[in-house]
């Protein structure tokens, strides 16, 4: 498996230019949207995939705030360069097999240009701050906060329609309660239970109600850690 790895990737390397010195960043920036969703530009801050901050240079699968890399891609060997991370955006898994990033890759080669000189600015230690946020928001506002969900909006200070007081849960449904005193009743397939350990999740024993999905049917209750989902809901018909 690693040989295969290996040739896949040297034949990616021979036949890709150096797409980030021939980019075009702006462009580059609007593309990230794409990747918004999953990779955040500040460092450490980790969502479903790694943060990108300082990504050029280090081994594929090495950042050590980042638990959930899939062995394929941690005993790659790769260090992340122009001509790596071109192959990667053009076929993750034919240039690491067996990687669980669920993405297809991008087949136009100025796509990943732009891309690539977008990231290349934006992930180098000292980057603007600034710029970093905007490339997060996709400069769509609010409706870019509701592609990212509740990753990039803090938990902990939010109005008393979003903090949970109380969940119960008969037969097929839950009933949520919220702090300003009114209950929500959802099917038990369309509430989600999840958990926020970072600095910009829930207090403890406050779980966040954020909505989902398109027609108000269905939320996500977000707890700050796994014991408080069992001791917040009770069973009560």
């Amino acid at each position: 498996m690693k040989v295969q790895v290996v040739i896949a990737f040297v034949t990616m390397v021979l036949a890709s230019p150096l797409l980030a010195q021939q980019g075009d960043a702006s462009r580059g920036e609007r593309d990230f949207r794409v990747c918004a969703p999953c990779h955040s530009l500040e460092p450490d801050r980790n969502m479903t995939g790694p943060s990108l901050a300082g990504l050029w240079g280090r081994k594929a699968g090495s950042l050590p705030s980042f638990e959930r890399y899939s062995d394929a891609l941690k005993s790659s060997g790769i260090i992340w360069d122009d001509r790596s991370l071109d192959g990667w955006l053009t076929d993750p898994e034919r240039m690491v097999p067996d990687n669980e990033m669920p993405f297809n890759g991008i087949k136009d080669a100025r796509e990943r240009g732009d891309l690539l000189a977008f990231l290349k600015e934006a992930t180098k230690p000292g980057a603007a701050p600034q710029q970093n946020a905007q490339a997060q928001t996709g400069g769509m506002g609010g409706m870019g906060g509701m592609m990212r969900g509740g990753n990039d909006t803090n938990l902990k200070n939010l109005e008393p329609a979003r903090q949970v007081k109380a969940i119960t849960y008969c037969h097929d449904s839950y009933r949520v309660t919220t702090a300003n005193g009114k209950t929500r009743h959802f099917w038990e397939r369309n509430l989600r239970f999840m958990t926020d350990s970072s600095r910009d999740g829930p207090q403890s024993g406050v779980p966040a109600i954020m909505p989902a999905g398109m027609l108000g049917d269905r939320a996500a209750v977000i707890f700050a850690a796994p014991e408080e989902i069992t001791k917040m809901i009770e069973q009560s018909c």
